[in-house]
């Protein structure tokens, strides 16, 4: 139960709020930059906010659109998909991919990116970003609400068949997690965080 100084509302009937918190405490979080390749050849790029790994062996990734987008769409024709890492220094040019824009048009020339070949599947990888996960796709799902109605919501599961990582950012064989300069989606329309060595700390588990 609420404490007596707690915000509560229940969500069905709205938060109260000039904007909803929902993003803004559930972050920052992991970009999911996505590259895809469509059935026709197109090449389609597109970060997604809801994004996070989910298992180590095999390693499997996942994201989820709000809507049937581009995507997913190439993703449920092809079965692959790359993610690519969002850093600081690629924040504009990501940020120009999120454009809704027809689905003819390539998000890499617009953001003027290059895109090069994967070595194990057909999607496309971001030349400029330092980490490329090759995919292929392991599960597509409809997300549903209590009542088991359909939301309008797809979630993507992938598992990583292929890793490119910039030499620099490995250290004595250990990936340095903030020297990239991972960017991570906050609250509100147009919040996002950079992950820095200034929050790094260091905690073993017991036992």
């Amino acid at each position: 139960m609420a404490g007596p100084q707690a915000h509560f509302y229940r969500t069905a009937e709205g938060t109260g709020l000039p904007h909803d918190p929902f993003n803004a405490i559930v972050g920052p979080r992991p970009i999911g930059w996505i590259s895809t390749r469509g059935a026709d050849g197109v090449r389609n790029l597109a970060p997604y906010s809801f994004f996070n790994g989910f298992n180590y062996h095999p390693p499997i990734i996942g994201f989820s659109s709000v809507g049937w987008k581009d995507s997913v769409a190439n993703i449920d024709a092809t079965g692959e998909f790359v993610w690519n890492l969002a850093t600081r220094d690629l924040a504009s040019a990501m940020n120009e991919t999120s454009a809704s824009v027809p689905p003819e048009v390539d998000e890499f020339e617009r953001a003027g990116l290059t895109a090069v070949p994967s070595t194990t599947i057909a999607a496309p990888r971001v030349l400029e970003s330092p980490v490329n996960f090759e995919c292929k796709l392991t599960q597509l799902i409809q997300l549903q609400d209590t009542d088991g109605k359909t939301v309008d919501t797809w979630m993507v599961f992938g598992q990583v068949i292929a890793a490119h990582i910039d030499r620099q950012w490995l250290v004595d064989g250990v990936y340095d997690t903030t020297g990239p300069r991972p960017i991570l989606r906050g609250g509100g329309p147009a919040n996002y965080s950079e992950a820095g060595p200034d929050g790094v700390f260091t905690m073993h588990r017991p036992g």
